[in-house]
């Protein structure tokens, strides 16, 4: 079957007519001449109108080649920065306490406050590891604890162990810190309420510098620690080194919970801390 569109081979090819002259082509009006251009012009100039509009519309965008605004003073400080105000700044030092002051927490890197009164000398720490004397009894006067000493040690989760519940008028010594009176910080720690009620230091946050406290020994020596400062820290940013770093003279640390107690996990946020040093012995 032959393809009727197929060219034909076998037929001679046409052979156009000799010496065939063009037509000349008809003569242009100016403004046939000039139409081109017109409409060329005309097409640029909408698009040149049509990218003025969009960038009328688009935000500013700053490269930083023009001069800076220098932002206007404010004399009156928002709202937030009203609430805000001293939430990073925390005192240099340890607070000295007192009624009706609330109780906030020092930088990390504070150290312990300063004496509230004149120390005296540190008691040697006994010669054979069978004179080792231990704290027995403490009392606090003003804030009426007159408490019996137990010993305390840390878990293996490196938290710091507490008197048992079932003893809520019992302090606890933790046994790897000085003895109080030897050169050191001597820990001691309590509860401040069990499920059944307040329990023996509840009132600790009451204690302000120059309070006394204390501390009675197997020895029978007596140590009276002078109250230099108080503060209520969070437990995630817990002062560790102040409370628990060497010193060069006697010094006791008190610590018991604060703050907002959390009904799910049973704690406290806070630990309020109470700072004093040796300021007499005898026996």
């Amino acid at each position: 079957m032959t393809d009727q569109n197929a060219p034909d081979h076998d037929a001679p090819a046409p052979v156009p007519a000799p010496f065939a002259v063009p037509a000349a082509p008809a003569q242009k009006s100016p403004m046939q001449k000039a139409l081109p251009g017109l409409l060329i012009a005309g097409s640029l100039g909408g698009v040149g109108l049509v990218m003025v509009s969009l960038l009328s519309l688009a935000p500013p965008v700053d490269d930083g080649s023009g001069p800076r605004p220098v932002a206007a003073p404010q004399d009156v400080p928002t709202t937030v920065q009203m609430q805000n105000a001293g939430a990073f700044i925390l005192p240099p030092t340890v607070g000295p306490g007192g009624k009706n002051k609330p109780l906030t927490p020092a930088r990390l890197d504070a150290p312990p406050p300063l004496a509230a009164v004149p120390v005296v000398p540190a008691i040697p720490k006994a010669r054979t590891k069978t004179a080792k004397a231990r704290p027995t009894r403490i009392k606090i006067p003003k804030i009426k604890v007159n408490s019996a000493i137990g010993g305390v040690t840390v878990s293996k989760k490196g938290r710091l162990g507490t008197p048992p519940l079932s003893r809520p008028n019992q302090t606890g010594w933790y046994r790897l810190s000085p003895v109080p009176g030897e050169v050191g910080p001597a820990i001691i720690n309590g509860h401040v309420s069990t499920r059944k009620g307040p329990a023996v230091f509840d009132r600790l946050r009451e204690l302000a510098k120059g309070d006394q406290i204390y501390v009675y020994r197997s020895d029978g020596k007596v140590t009276r620690f002078t109250v230099s400062g108080i503060e209520q820290a969070s437990k995630s940013s817990f002062p560790t080194k102040r409370v628990y770093g060497n010193t060069n003279d006697s010094q006791l640390r008190l610590i018991t919970c604060g703050g907002v107690y959390n009904r799910t996990t049973h704690h406290y946020t806070d630990n309020i801390v109470v700072y004093a040093t040796l300021s007499k012995k005898k026996g």
